[in-house]
């Protein structure tokens, strides 16, 4: 649950810093690693929440990377770019990969459930 509330206020904070003026998007690193790492954490907390929806998870994160890059496209000050968005398919491909050997990794350590 706490993966989940993280990961969609994640979502929430990644558009804003997309779609806002340019003064006041947060800075913390290189753009193309703001970019990775943004997306990869959100795919590694939405992973974990969902673990059973890897393929759900992936065409979401695509189609919220594509339509944030997309968006930029109306905006005076803000500008879209095919690195940017590779960089953001990226990120996802990696935390969910991440999020997909967790669960696995997890579900192998903790005891199996018994029915009833």
């Amino acid at each position: 649950m706490t993966s989940a509330i993280l990961g969609w206020g994640g979502l929430g904070f990644i558009a804003f810093a997309t779609l806002s003026p340019i003064g006041l998007r947060p800075h913390i690193a290189s753009t193309g690693l703001e970019h990775v790492g943004a997306f990869a954490l959100l795919a590694l907390l939405l992973g974990l929440a969902y673990p059973r929806r890897p393929l759900r998870l992936a065409l979401f994160l695509a189609g919220a990377a594509c339509a944030l890059e997309a968006l930029q496209l109306v905006l005076p000050d803000r500008h879209a770019r095919w690195i940017d968005l590779g960089g953001k398919l990226a990120g996802a491909g990696l935390g969910l990969f991440l999020a997909v050997a967790l669960s696995r990794a997890i579900g192998r350590l903790l005891p199996p459930r018994r029915a009833g």
